[in-house]
């Protein structure tokens, strides 16, 4: 199923990550939708989560700012930081899409509108990955960990093995799902392989959603591990991780400064794309646009 304009891709995970697919999807898509994990509890999202008892709306700012009109006001405002007085810490985004829920009642209404303000138009929509927030728990070789900070910044679990949320049943928007099975690619990161990618895929909605979806499932990896989280896991390992979840992938990009070691046999292809900008901090939209949109063809 297309648009006149493009195809229709659904984008899964979280922080920066998602945001930089959704600049990368947004050059080539008709319609794009993302999904974006609702297990942070850190930081400005973690302290309006626990005061207002809303979904964290960081990740989800991002997300909406990626998608919007780059010259809109509204989108550079919601990413502007206070560092004094009783707002440090927050971002504008963060808190107009809390009043925005405090004064519908509606998580999903607000996203809608906060979109609006930056722009986001009929190019698509951002969702969560649950309609209600959830913790985060990692099981390691040494123990159990919750919450989505400790997961990531915790070492004293070892090496993660698996990770869940709580509730585990916590149900994904109706339109998520529909956005899956009506999409003709299905993007899983780049972003922090648990904490991001899998905190948003593991709702079991969502991984059966996936699992029998016929768009292309593509799986985008980072370049490099994480201190902490992924410490020591190589490339092949972020893509098994995602198959020992559960995630179906039908296919995985990643940049030759990460990638799996030659001889290594995966049970899905593997395509080696220069996706990173030039200071290999991050992806560089147009070449990660250009690998995935080539995968449509």
């Amino acid at each position: 199923m297309t648009t006149l304009d493009g195809p229709r891709v659904v984008a899964v995970g979280g922080g920066h990550g998602l945001a930089a697919s959704i600049t990368a999807v947004r050059r080539y898509a008709g319609h794009v939708t993302a999904i974006v994990s609702v297990a942070d509890d850190g930081g400005s999202s973690g302290r309006l989560r626990e005061a207002l008892g809303i979904s964290p709306p960081g990740d989800i700012r991002r997300c909406l700012v990626a998608l919007g009109d780059p010259e809109s006001l509204w989108g550079q405002a919601f990413e502007h930081r206070f560092e004094a007085g009783e707002l440090e810490g927050h971002s504008l985004g963060n808190i107009v899409i809390a009043g925005l829920s405090a004064a519908g009642g509606d998580f999903l209404t607000a996203l809608d509108e906060a979109g609006r303000l930056v722009g986001v138009g009929d190019r698509g929509r951002v969702l969560p990955a649950t309609v209600t927030p959830v913790v985060l728990v990692a099981v390691g070789e040494n123990g159990t960990v919750r919450g989505q900070l400790a997961v990531s910044t915790g070492t004293a679990v070892g090496r993660i093995k698996r990770v869940s949320i709580t509730p585990a049943d916590a149900p994904p928007p109706p339109a998520a799902l529909e956005a899956i099975r009506g999409a003709d690619q299905v993007v899983l990161g780049p972003g922090s392989l648990f904490t991001s990618v899998l905190a948003a895929l593991v709702p079991p909605a969502l991984l059966q959603a996936v699992a029998t979806t016929t768009a292309a499932r593509i799986y985008v990896c980072n370049l490099g591990p994480q201190e902490a989280e992924t410490a020591g896991v190589d490339a092949a390992g972020h893509l098994e991780a995602l198959l020992a979840h559960g995630v179906a992938v039908d296919a995985a990009i990643f940049d030759p400064r990460f990638q799996p070691a030659p001889g290594t046999r995966l049970p899905v292809p593997v395509h080696v794309r220069d996706v990173a900008r030039d200071d290999g901090r991050g992806h560089d939209p147009a070449r990660l646009a250009s690998a995935l949109g080539d995968l449509l063809r």
